[in-house]
């Protein structure tokens, strides 16, 4: 089971490739996260089938009942990022790096800080 206040270096929107499971293969964009269990949800990897029910919510709001196809979580270890090396779609592990930024304050003041960047471990591009 996942820690409080998980943290996944995989985040929404990023391009992955499912390296495990029935999927193997599978590239897709994530379309959510899910920290609390450790679970990604993958654009085109993991389809199941779900039964609808018809539901009757007065006039012509009701939603129509059927069999509809999406998407389900996948474990994040299942899944690698997709970095560009040397012209081609490749995996990586996420890294993290430390970069000194200037920050201005609202009164028009500035100090120096750190921020944490995403890297690429093949690559060490920023993601």
């Amino acid at each position: 089971m996942a820690k409080k206040n998980a943290s996944l270096n995989i985040k929404k929107g990023d391009q992955v490739r499912v390296v495990a499971g029935k999927d193997k293969g599978v590239e897709g964009k994530v379309i959510a996260v899910i920290p609390e269990r450790d679970r990604v949800i993958v654009e085109g990897a993991n389809r199941i089938k779900r039964h609808t029910k018809v539901q009757q919510q007065g006039g012509r709001a009701g939603n129509t009942g059927g069999i509809i196809t999406q998407e389900a979580a996948i474990h994040v270890s299942n899944v690698m990022l997709l970095v560009d090396h040397d012209g081609e779609k490749t995996t990586s592990r996420v890294g993290f790096r430390r970069e000194d930024v200037t920050k201005t304050r609202p009164d028009g003041s500035t100090y120096e800080a750190q921020r944490s960047v995403r890297v690429a471990k093949r690559t060490g591009e920023e993601i």
